[in-house]
């Protein structure tokens, strides 16, 4: 049981060093410069979930809005 346990640890770690990392290897990088891919992703990221949150709550109103309308209708 622990050698199957150790033997996936063991392949997980060889998988994870071939992975591409966002932020920079080179060790001379420093501060920001060093993590700027991976600044620049979560701002993407960030402006899209905003973009989509703002798309959503626009059509909830549209909705909401003309389901009361059509209940108005309905009295």
């Amino acid at each position: 049981m622990f050698q199957k346990i150790f033997k996936f640890i063991g392949e997980v770690k060889t998988e994870l060093r071939k992975a591409s990392w966002p932020w920079e290897s080179d060790p001379k990088v420093r501060g920001f410069k060093k993590y700027k891919e991976l600044i620049d992703s979560t701002v993407v990221v960030l402006i899209a979930v905003i973009l989509l949150a703002a798309y959503v709550a626009l059509w909830d109103l549209v909705h909401t809005q003309a389901v009361g309308f059509l209940g108005g209708l309905a009295k």
